[in-house]
């Protein structure tokens, strides 16, 4: 796409800070803005490391470790910047969710921290990345506008909502402050609310959706099945950061749909009202709090799903981009099934890359069956062991067959393995240690799905005319 000269007013020959850049929003923002013009782009994130950072260190992003919490690392990384885009934020999904103190540190005082490094540097442009969650309470919402009011904090369907509250407001009322760069300028704040975010490489919402599908735990559905609600790619967040959604608002399954389709993962068939699902989130919730000390811990998995998650999904909220583009000129550049086919493209992209992994049953299944069927057949009586010993014998009928039942297993867990490593050597050899690994301990349930991805790529050779006698399968 063409960019016009008076897009980039304001950009080229400027020194841009983006605030919480290795996301996937930050990371498209950088590389636009050095594509408009921009002297330098200075990148903030508090890590160090994310999907897109090599690639931003190769295109010339100067990128700077830091945390929006302390005013000493946000001061030394505003220096000589002319402009600031602040995206830098926390809570809103996951784990996240349940940290409402980081939340506050982050949101509120992070963005306080930035306004006031703003003034104290003389920089007079900020720009903010709020939500549309500002104004939503778990009421319906059509086509809401700038019109509508905050809530109460008590009122927000999520804390992370409220602090983000509470941050917009802040950014709006510094608007016009006086900065402190010896010629009284003034400082100029905009607010742009972002609804849900999606493309490629997106790595929170889409990413665990698509976990949970492939471990056959996306059981439901959640509420009106003629619910709608907004979502954006990413291009068109980007192209003039505002509040925007492209084409009509859909329901939040439908959406899903076409996506999980094309990954071979099925949808939900079963439904749940608002209520009922709002009750498995506390349930959720309390459990996440209690292991809210572990939250960091990568092994620690995302929640199913968070009452704030229940009607954002199941409750109609969607709003108006009129003043948008009244006052930015703004046109979504991105139609919604282009935007869609690109994400589709790069998720399979993503699943060959990645070992694929049975449902969670087959996980359930094997590693509690396997330690189970060896423990009873060669352990003493301790613990648990006379019981399901007891169980098993009523089953195999002697000692000698359950040990005979338990030798087979491990044999067959052992060869497939074994297989399994030959073959992913063959058809997907970066993975092949990964693949050895889990279906030693997964067997047929993992040996299955590589040989879908042997079929998969010996259709793939055919198609390119490079198919050889010497194929494994």
């Amino acid at each position: 796409m063409e960019i016009k000269e008076e897009e980039n007013r304001g950009i080229q020959g400027k020194v841009v800070a983006v605030m919480g850049e290795f996301g996937l929003v930050g990371s498209v923002v950088c590389l636009e803005l050095l594509l408009r013009g921009a002297l330098q782009v200075r990148s903030f994130d508090c890590r160090k490391t994310s999907p897109w950072s090599d690639r931003l260190k190769e295109s010339g992003v100067h990128c700077i470790h830091g945390d929006v919490v302390s005013k000493e690392d946000v001061e030394e990384a505003l220096e000589g910047v002319d402009c600031v885009i602040h995206l830098a934020s926390y809570g809103g999904s996951g784990k996240e969710m349940v940290r409402t103190r980081r939340m506050e540190q982050v949101n509120v005082e992070g963005t306080r921290n930035v306004l006031e490094a703003c003034v104290k540097k003389g920089i007079t442009r900020v720009v903010y990345l709020s939500s549309n969650g500002v104004v939503f309470g778990g009421k319906e919402i059509e086509n809401g506008d700038e019109t509508l009011p905050y809530l109460a904090s008590n009122q927000y369907v999520s804390p992370y909502d409220a602090t983000k509250s509470t941050a917009e407001q802040l950014v709006l009322k510094n608007n016009g402050r006086t900065v402190e760069d010896g010629r009284e300028s003034l400082l100029s704040t905009c607010v742009i609310r972002c609804p849900i975010v999606y493309g490629p490489g997106e790595e929170k919402f889409l990413d665990r959706l698509i976990s949970d599908a492939r471990l056959r735990l996306l059981l439901f559905k959640i509420g009106d099945p003629n619910s709608k609600t907004n979502f954006i790619n990413v291009d068109n967040i980007v192209l003039a950061l505002m509040l925007a959604t492209i084409g009509n608002p859909i329901n939040f399954f439908e959406f899903l749909q076409p996506l999980l389709k094309d990954l071979g993962y099925d949808m939900p068939k079963s439904s749940l009202s608002i209520s009922l699902a709002v009750t498995l989130g506390h349930i959720c919730k309390f459990i996440y709090r209690l292991l809210s000390p572990l939250l960091n811990q990568p092994w620690i998995p995302q929640p199913l799903i968070l009452p704030p998650e229940v009607y954002k999904v199941g409750v109609t909220h969607y709003y108006s981009i009129e003043k948008a583009k009244e006052e930015l000129g703004y046109e979504p550049k991105t139609h919604p099934e282009e935007a869609m086919t690109e994400t589709i493209s790069y998720f399979k992209d993503k699943k060959r890359r990645e070992v694929d992994g049975p449902s969670i049953y087959a996980w359930l299944f094997c590693v509690i069956g396997l330690p189970s069927i060896l423990s009873v057949a060669w352990l003493p009586d301790i613990g648990p062991i006379p019981f399901l010993r007891t169980i098993a014998l009523f089953i195999f009928r002697s000692m000698l067959a359950l040990r005979i039942a338990s030798m087979i297993v491990v044999t067959a867990h052992v060869s497939e393995a074994v297989y399994a490593l030959w073959l992913a050597r063959r058809v997907d050899p970066k993975n092949a240690k990964a693949w050895f690994w889990r279906t030693l301990l997964l067997a047929t349930f993992s040996l299955r799905l590589l040989l879908r991805r042997a079929k998969e790529v010996k259709q793939e050779t055919i198609r390119e005319g490079l198919v050889t006698n010497s194929w494994p399968v």
